[in-house]
């Protein structure tokens, strides 16, 4: 059974923010592994995939997913990607049956809709995209397919939080340099260290950009191992490698 996540200010357009609940895979991977660069087997990936599909009722071979490089470049797509899909990290589509899905194990997903100009858009952001304006940017691409700032709803789906983001200094001056009023997402922790709050960061950037309605479903993905994959759990854990939980919306 999957148990995805959803929120009513992305209504009436299915989607999702799925948890590692209800697929095949197992082991480290254990169940609904949607990510294509994780070792697990093949066969599982794509059966968990299809899985996702059928639930916001659309074919397997719709769900769309781009190679996530940690950028701001955004694809607009007409149908589904071919293979090898392109390196970006954010998808904007108005075709209908076109299922765009975000792999995220700590960084967040971010799924956009206008439901008047039946335009719809998903985004990875980690620290480099939310730093490099990956929101900005997936809002600005839906603008070209004719949707409307005052009718876009962006929610933030399970990420890690700042209780477990801890960072360097360096990290923190990255920010800094970009702007200094940045250090409102930063708080000390010990041996010099700071706590970052990725999600009130991309909270901030969406509200600055003058959308409808901006929020965050608050679950960290570091805390919780029975229901999200964690790349920085994992690798506290010294596991050898870790799932990806897929956050999707189709129209």
């Amino acid at each position: 059974m999957l148990k995805p996540l959803t929120d009513p200010a992305l209504a009436p357009v299915a989607h999702g923010f799925f948890t590692r609940t209800g697929g095949c895979s197992t082991g480290i991977y254990a169940s609904l592994n949607c990510g294509r660069s994780a070792s697990d087997l093949p066969a599982h990936i794509e059966k968990n995939r299809a899985l996702v599909a059928a639930h916001l009722s659309c074919k397997p071979g719709a769900l769309t997913s781009v190679q996530q490089v940690h950028s701001c470049n955004v694809v607009t797509l007409d149908g589904p990607v071919s293979q090898p899909p392109p390196k970006a990290d954010a998808m904007v589509t108005n075709c209908p049956g076109v299922a765009l899905g975000i792999l995220t194990a700590d960084c967040a997903p971010v799924l956009f809709c206008d439901p008047q100009a039946k335009v719809i858009g998903a985004a990875h952001a980690g620290w480099k995209g939310a730093l490099g304006a990956i929101p900005e940017a997936t809002i600005a691409a839906m603008q070209r397919l004719g949707g409307a700032r005052e009718n876009i709803s962006a929610v933030i789906g399970p990420c890690i939080s700042q209780r477990a983001y801890e960072v360097g200094p360096d990290f923190f001056e990255a920010f800094l340099v970009e702007n200094p009023d940045y250090s409102r997402f930063f708080i000390n922790a010990p041996a010099g260290k700071m706590l970052f709050d990725l999600p009130m960061f991309l909270l901030a950037a969406l509200r600055k950009a003058g959308i409808k309605t901006a929020s965050w479903t608050g679950q960290c993905t570091y805390s919780a191992p029975e229901t999200f994959y964690s790349y920085r759990r994992s690798t506290h854990e010294n596991a050898p490698d870790y799932g990806r939980q897929i956050s999707a919306i189709c129209l």
